[in-house]
């Protein structure tokens, strides 16, 4: 993790929100490579859960909401986490990860905290709308991105003109005030997820509950998570409101964890914001007549936690013939940050690659870079998880072909100039 963490600092992945000022704990900064892969695995999952089906619609909501949403949720009342105090360093910690505690800094000969007894701390971070500071003015920066999801349910079905069953997806921020964010971007207090809220008949919702686990478990393989990486694990204790529930976790330099879940929620969010709105939110079915509240089946996917599993899964050391140690991110095309390497074999023939360099960025997110030898260059790469470099040397003046290298086996093909985009293509499609 430390050389995972070192390299996406140092080539502008991820780094410390703030850092200028010594950082800030738990938020964290995407740069020019991150912000390309994140947005790459946004899009693919967009593509995959909305554009791809007819009965998905997508929103994008408003991160501060109505205050009684979070009530109606049971996020104020309940949304909390076991706290300890330190009498002595006055650190807090979560009372669950008591073994993860770092030895206490303020009790000298002993390494033991003195720790209060543990109490609920509510993880809703809090704010003011308007002028004035007083509890009418009290709103919430949302916990998850689903809770809209339930307000906006009778809106987006009159517009969109759908029947049940049918869902709603959304990518967008949530926060929440971790007592100890940690593991790098796994745990902070801003974070991305990627929910799909799916509306059914109650008594179907097994049948969509088995259907959404099997197309997660499709997306992640997708994203190359093997047998040994991913594993699914059913909840033996479920949430009162809940029938069925299953993790999907990721092996991780830091043990197995979620990065997603999947749960039949039954007919409790849709209920719970009818009693508290005081608005009818049951629907009728044209054919039998019967009017009801619809049950949810609900998929979650962390978009930070996945976007560290890609980098954890890629991440790669070898040793290669002539004795030197490349390092190389061996991501799926489909969601690497820079797609296409431009990279002419001199500076003197910079105007023709420069040109193709131009063409190719039409279709590609393209990188053009001629300081350095071409060994370095390809190295560098390497590092970013470009999967193709295209390389214009002399012979392309008169023979109008490029040298095209694959990342992974470092195989080099003579391509000519105008096959070169099929070529291209033919490998980057998702």
């Amino acid at each position: 993790m430390d050389e995972l963490v070192s390299l996406c600092a140092r080539r502008g992945f991820v780094f410390q929100s703030g850092e200028l000022y010594g950082g800030i704990n738990g938020f964290w900064d995407y740069g020019p490579l991150g912000v390309e892969l994140k947005n790459n695995l946004k899009a693919l999952w967009w593509q995959r859960v909305v554009r791809e089906r007819d009965d998905v619609e997508g929103i994008d909501s408003a991160i501060v909401t109505h205050p009684r949403t979070w009530e109606a949720s049971g996020h104020v009342q309940h949304f909390s986490d076991p706290m300890v105090d330190c009498k002595a360093c006055k650190k807090r910690f979560r009372a669950d990860q008591l073994d993860d505690a770092p030895p206490c800094p303020a009790r000298e000969g002993t390494s033991q905290h003195d720790f209060t007894a543990p109490r609920d701390f509510n993880l809703m971070l809090k704010t003011f709308v308007g002028a004035s500071e007083d509890a009418a003015a009290v709103a919430y920066l949302r916990a998850e991105t689903c809770g809209s999801i339930f307000t906006d349910f009778k809106r987006v079905r009159e517009v969109s003109r759908q029947k049940i069953p049918f869902g709603i997806a959304q990518i967008g921020k949530a926060f929440r005030n971790e007592i100890n964010p940690r593991n790098f971007i796994f745990r902070s207090r801003e974070f991305e997820q990627a929910e799909l809220e799916f509306f059914c008949h109650p008594s179907e919702s097994a049948k969509w509950f088995d259907h959404w686990r099997d197309e997660r478990i499709r997306f992640h393989r997708e994203l190359g998570f093997g047998e040994h990486q991913l594993r699914i694990v059913p909840h033996t204790t479920l949430a009162h409101y809940a029938k069925a529930a299953v993790d999907l976790e990721f092996l991780f330099p830091f043990g197995w964890q979620e990065i997603e879940g999947v749960h039949d929620r039954g007919s409790y969010d849709l209920g719970q914001h009818a009693q508290f709105s005081g608005k009818d939110l049951s629907v009728l079915d044209e054919e039998t007549k019967e009017r009801f509240v619809p049950a949810v089946i609900e998929t979650s996917v962390g978009i930070d936690r996945t976007t560290l599993a890609l980098l954890c899964n890629a991440w790669a050391e070898e040793k290669l013939a002539d004795g030197e140690t490349r390092l190389v991110l061996r991501l799926p095309a489909a969601v690497a940050p820079i797609k296409v390497a431009m990279l002419p074999l001199s500076k003197k023939l910079a105007e023709p690659a420069q040109r193709i360099a131009r063409d190719l960025r039409k279709s590609w997110n393209t990188f053009y870079d001629e300081s350095g030898n071409i060994g370095r260059r390809y190295r560098r790469q390497d590092e970013a998880g470009t999967p193709y470099c295209v390389t214009y040397d002399f012979e392309s003046e008169t023979d109008q072909k490029v040298t095209v290298r694959e990342r992974d086996s470092m195989n080099q093909d003579r391509v000519p100039l105008t096959g070169l985009a099929a070529y291209l293509r033919e490998r980057l499609s998702p």
